[in-house]
């Protein structure tokens, strides 16, 4: 599980030019699948073999003045309390403001470590007016420019030894994590499964820090319960804001194998729900989607079908997803919910034989090639499943530069069609054999 670090700081002074530039980093690295960057404040990066998740807290904040400086005093709270270390950026070219001094107060009493980044210094003029980022009284700075990148290896160098190692986890024991937006009604499912109204007992502020995990073993089943304290409701903070969810719910999904993604059925598949999801999908977990207080809606015969397909439009391309329609106050349907977590973690780490895979594709492929670009035909000649602990498969061809998004989704379909991987991503690459 990697650690968090958060961006906080007053607006404009370049923090999403610096989120992007460290995100780009990674990606260029791992090949990513384009389109998927549905969530522009959350990714991953790493540096020196090391990952940390990485939260812009800048994308969130929209207003007038007034409002800014509340919700980014809200913002740089939520970040001491959350993250395992925080980039506090500011910016050369308008020197210390107001604004700075304040999130500089709040920053000198917390424990954690404080990274100053002082943003858009990209000459020497403004190199030596850096210096008077020293009044904040946060000790040493980074001058960096996030426009070209200089000084960000630096500031890599020092972020890194100061991350909590967490160790792998070793137990084979699946993770369920229950995540959604705030009042979905997370508490009362699992209340509902445990069968006992634990979860009031620690509804105090910041009791919960890390997930803490619940062992569950009934009915046949044996799984671990990830608490999503994270995402539970904290006295002081007005959960009215996207930003909330996702960074309570960043921890609690990367601690999980698979996601129970809570929905009020009388809310819908809105924004922020929707955020949650692609945070799910983009760290490869099993996801389940919960649509709650169904008991609650006005329906008709064809209404289950139309809030799927409702659901199934928000998540396309990746529509192989099960729903399952439950009433945690009224214990319906809570016990299928399970039922169907526990199949997806299967499906999460079903493993196809090379020689299986390759009598069942080849024959498709052959049928259905790619469509030749320029003249130029791609021949796939091989293909077999990564040993990565969720469904990643690699096809070896001769030119798999032109190979375009649509036939890799043709490719997914195909493979989802012969084997139950309902539930889970899946990445398809291209391989030069």
């Amino acid at each position: 599980m990697s650690a968090i670090v958060a961006i906080v700081g007053r607006p404009n002074v370049g923090k999403s030019t610096f989120f992007n530039r460290m995100i780009q980093r990674r990606e260029a690295i791992v090949d990513a699948v384009s389109g998927v960057t549905r969530d522009r404040h959350y990714g991953k990066s790493d540096w020196n073999g090391k990952e940390f998740s990485l939260i812009d807290t800048g994308g969130y904040v929209i207003g007038s003045d007034d409002v800014f400086e509340k919700e980014i005093d809200k913002q740089v709270r939520l970040a001491i309390d959350e993250a395992d270390a925080i980039l506090f950026m500011v910016d050369a070219a308008t020197g210390v403001t107001g604004m700075d001094e304040e999130v500089a107060q709040l920053l000198r009493k917390v424990e954690k470590p404080i990274f100053l980044v002082v943003n858009k210094v990209d000459n020497a003029a403004r190199l030596e007016d850096a210096v008077e980022f020293y009044s904040l009284g946060l000790g040493e700075y980074y001058p960096v420019s996030s426009i070209n990148g200089s000084g960000t290896g630096e500031l890599l160098d020092a972020l890194i030894p100061a991350l909590p190692d967490r160790p792998p986890r070793e137990e084979n024991v699946p993770r369920f994590a229950v995540v959604g937006r705030p009042n979905a009604g997370k508490s009362s499912f699992i209340n509902a499964l445990i069968g006992e109204e634990r979860y009031i007992v620690t509804d105090i502020a910041g009791t919960t820090r890390d997930s803490i995990d619940t062992r569950y073993n009934r009915f046949g089943f044996e799984f671990n319960l990830v608490d999503t304290a994270g995402i539970r409701r904290k006295a002081k903070v007005k959960e009215d804001l996207e930003f909330y969810s996702v960074m309570r719910s960043v921890r609690t999904i990367e601690n999980a194998d698979v996601c129970l993604l809570l929905v009020d059925a009388n809310r819908g598949f809105d924004g922020q729900v929707q955020n949650i999801f692609w945070l799910a999908q983009r760290n490869h977990k099993g996801i389940v989607i919960l649509v709650n207080k169904w008991d609650l809606v006005e329906k008709d015969t064809s209404s289950v079908k139309e809030y799927t397909k409702m659901i199934k439009e928000a998540t396309s391309p990746f529509t192989d997803i099960p729903i399952v329609f439950i009433s945690a106050l009224n214990k319906q349907r809570i016990f299928k919910a399970i039922e169907t977590a526990v199949e997806v973690y299967e499906n999460r780490s079903r493993r196809i034989p090379t020689r299986k895979l390759n009598d069942l594709m080849l024959p498709i492929i052959e049928k259905y090639p790619p469509p030749a670009i320029k003249g130029k035909y791609v021949k796939i000649k091989f293909v077999t499943q990564l040993p990565t602990p969720f469904p990643q498969f690699a096809f070896f061809c001769n030119l798999p530069q032109y190979v375009k998004d649509s036939y890799k989704r043709f490719l997914e379909n195909k493979i989802r069609e012969q084997f139950n991987f309902t539930g889970v991503p899946m990445d398809i690459y291209m391989r030069k054999k």
